[in-house]
Formats: C-alpha cells, sequence, structure tokens
C-alpha cells in the first residue's frame, strides 16, 4: 500500500466495487424480464419445420414452450449479438423460467444473478423434466455462494439418476477419448515439449503418486529445482525404468456405493461416477478399493495438546471437505488444522475450535488482519481488516450485510 493511500480509500473502493456490481446485476435482471415478455409475446405452436417462412423452435428442455425464429432473430439485434448467440441467451432464459421455478425465483428477487443461473440452465437442458426439477431442488437455495465445480456434481448426479442410458452412453464415449499425447514435432527453443493426456481416475491418481514419490527423492538426492521440475524430470525417469511405482501398496480410491443404486460417490473428487464405471475399475486386478469406517460427525473430540491427532483432523476435512476461508477451493485433506481462537490464548484443540485452512489463508489469518469466529460446527463468520463480513459454510460463502447502528 502506498504512503499516500489508507484504509479509508481502500474500504471506499471496495464499497464503490460492490456498489457498481449490484447496479450490473439489477441492469442484467431488466434485461431478462424483457427478454421473457418477448418470448411470452411470441410463443407458439407451430412446430413447422418447412424449409420457408417463419415457425416455432425448441430452445431449452422438455416443458419450455417454443419462441417463433423470427422473433428470436429480431430480439437479438436489440441485444446486439448474433443470432446463435441470442438463441442461446433465450434457451436459457426459458430454462430458468420454465423448468427450473426455484431458481428462477432466486434470479427475480435479485438473490442470484443471471449469470450464474445461466451456467445451471444450460446444463439442465439435456435432462428430463425429473432431473430439472431434482438440480433445481438440490441447488436453488445455495446457488448463489456455490462454485462451478459443485453445480456441475449435482447436474451430473442428476443424469446419472435420471437419464442412466444419456449416462452410460456418454460413459462409453469418454472412454474411447482416452489418450495420452506427446507433441515431439514441436519442441521449444529451449528443447522442451508439451505432453497431455486424457485418463482413467485410477490410472492417474497412480501416475500422480509416482510422480509425486520420485519427486521427493530427486530432492532427498540433492536436486534443487522446483516441485513442478522435479515432477516432469520424473515422467523420464520412470519412462526410463529409475522410478517404479510399488503396487504392494493399495490404489488411494475411496468409493461409496449404496446397495440398489446406479450411482456412486468417489471420496478422492467428490464426484458422482456410474456404478458400471466402479465395477470396471474393480476388474482391474492391480485395483484396491479403500472403504473407511464411519466417523460420527457429530462427536466431539477434545484433546489437552496444542498438536491435532488424526481422527480430529479427518473429522475437520470431513465436515469443511475444503480450507475455510471465503470462496477457497483447496481440499480440507491438503490444509493445515488452524485453532480459531489460538491455542496460545486459550483456545482448545477440539472439534468446535479447529478448521482447516490452506497454507496461504492461515498465514492471512495469522499475520493479514483477517478473523472468524466459528458459528456452529462447520459454519465460520470471517471479517476483513477493511470491515466485510463473510459466512462460510459446507455449501459455500456469502457476504454478510453488518448490523446497523441505531441512531442515538
Amino acid at each position: 500500500m502506498s504512503s499516500s493511500t489508507g484504509p479509508d480509500d481502500s474500504t471506499q473502493v471496495l464499497t464503490s466495487l460492490r456498489a457498481h456490481r449490484a447496479v450490473r446485476d439489477r441492469a442484467e435482471l431488466g434485461v431478462l424480464r424483457d427478454v421473457l415478455d418477448w418470448c411470452v409475446l411470441h410463443q407458439t405452436d407451430d412446430e413447422d419445420l418447412a424449409s420457408f417462412g417463419d415457425h416455432g423452435i425448441p430452445l431449452a428442455g422438455d416443458g419450455a414452450p417454443w419462441v417463433s425464429e423470427f422473433a428470436v432473430m429480431e430480439l437479438g439485434t436489440a441485444l446486439g449479438v448474433s443470432t446463435d448467440s441470442a438463441k442461446r441467451y433465450v434457451g436459457a432464459a426459458l430454462e430458468i423460467r420454465y423448468r427450473l421455478p426455484r431458481v428462477w425465483e432466486r434470479v427475480a428477487a435479485g438473490d442470484l444473478p443471471f449469470w450464474k443461473a445461466r451456467f445451471i440452465a444450460e446444463r439442465t437442458m439435456a435432462l428430463p423434466e425429473a432431473g430439472a426439477a431434482f438440480v433445481d431442488q438440490r441447488v436453488a437455495f445455495v446457488a448463489h455462494k456455490i462454485g462451478y465445480a459443485e453445480l456441475q456434481r449435482q447436474i451430473d448426479a442428476a443424469q446419472l439418476r435420471f437419464d442412466p442410458e444419456a449416462a452410460e452412453k456418454s460413459r462409453l464415449q469418454e472412454t474411447e477419448r482416452r489418450r495420452f499425447d506427446i507433441h515431439k514435432h514441436a519442441v521449444s527453443p529451449a528443447g522442451t515439449v508439451e505432453v497431455n493426456g486424457t485418463l482413467d481416475l485410477p490410472d492417474a491418481l497412480d501416475l500422480d503418486q509416482v510422480l509425486t514419490q520420485r519427486a521427493a527423492e530427486l530432492r532427498e538426492l540433492g536436486c534443487e529445482e522446483s516441485l513442478d521440475v522435479r515432477r516432469a524430470m520424473a515422467v523420464g525417469d520412470l519412462a526410463r525404468g529409475q522410478a517404479t511405482f510399488d503396487y504392494d501398496k493399495p490404489r488411494p480410491l475411496v468409493l461409496h456405493i449404496h446397495g440398489g443404486s446406479t450411482v456412486g460417490r468417489c471420496d478422492n473428487t467428490r464426484t458422482p461416477v456410474l456404478a458400471e464405471t466402479i465395477r470396471a475399475w474393480c476388474g482391474n486386478p492391480d485395483a484396491t478399493i479403500v472403504v473407511k469406517p464411519v466417523i460420527d460427525l457429530a462427536d466431539h473430540i477434545h484433546v489437552n495438546a496444542y498438536e491435532v491427532p488424526d481422527r480430529l483432523a479427518e473429522q475437520d476435512a470431513l465436515v469443511d471437505h475444503h480450507c475455510v476461508f471465503p470462496w477457497c477451493t483447496r481440499p480440507a485433506t491438503s490444509c493445515d488444522i488452524d485453532h480459531a481462537v489460538p491455542y496460545g490464548e486459550g483456545g482448545s484443540t477440539c472439534s468446535c475450535n479447529t478448521a482447516p485452512l490452506c497454507r496461504g489463508h492461515h498465514r492471512l489469518k495469522t499475520h493479514g488482519g483477517w478473523s472468524y469466529d466459528v458459528l456452529d460446527r462447520g459454519t465460520y463468520l470471517w471479517q476483513s481488516p477493511h470491515g466485510p463480513l463473510f459466512r462460510r459454510d459446507h455449501t459455500a460463502t456469502e457476504p454478510v450485510d453488518p448490523p446497523r447502528r441505531r441512531r442515538p
């Protein structure tokens, strides 16, 4: 921070930024309402696919109305976008209004920006009505604060549950996309080449583990390169047989599947997967499926020491999933376990006073003036040194308006 600026200037800039964002969101909602009014005026049941002349076109999922094609073209000119862009915008608007009623209620109230709702709508269009309703129920109340990854997980789960045939077809197509490319014909002046590929998750986890293991060995042997460089070097060592993977160790793959269900969940990535995919992985003689004991997340663990025991660290990771700083998505399993009230200031090492923080946000909390209170297990209220408050829980983050001061 320069000597000519201070905390008051920073607070003013952040306040101005939030005000301009609110103006933008209100204007976008006005455009959305106008678009929907236009669609109502030009809704049609005419599905004639004649070569010439106007006709209705489906732009959203089953159950949403059809709209005159010519009307959408004219709407595009008013929006200042191409006809294809107008079709995508109208499709998302209709999907939200007619197939995602809970999401629409949040958008109409100004609680959920259209751009976030549009991300959901563009991915539910291919689902049957029951699948769209499932997503609507699961995400509407938290859509304003959860990230794209969690939204996509819920949408993927809906496809697996309500359109298993399409999910199986997609699974087979995905398996055919597996590849591993070494672009040896595009060598950089430094003598490097790009490598990329698509692997099965168990194979990817094994590769990641052997590269991490070899990178650590190179450091112990005196290599001073960065971790990224050592991992790249490990690929060459693996190709030359200088690095091997110990298959006596179980694959770090944790799966949960309930009896009679067609859907399982991979704990490594928290993503839903088809039971058929799990069966295929289990068919690999080298694969080991890890079944972990159930941990009571409501149990209160307390120890009379500063060090956090493994059972408490694992409980924190299962409760919070990620670093608990606002909007952070780093996995909890890679985080430090922080004492909300510092241990040296009387804070205890227990379930109600510990939470995962990634190393960067741990330093920010310790040295950067940020603080947080534990409101409930898995729910935290953060405060910036400039004043703004943020509520973080297992669903994600949302800003909190500070309480208004009473006039004297």
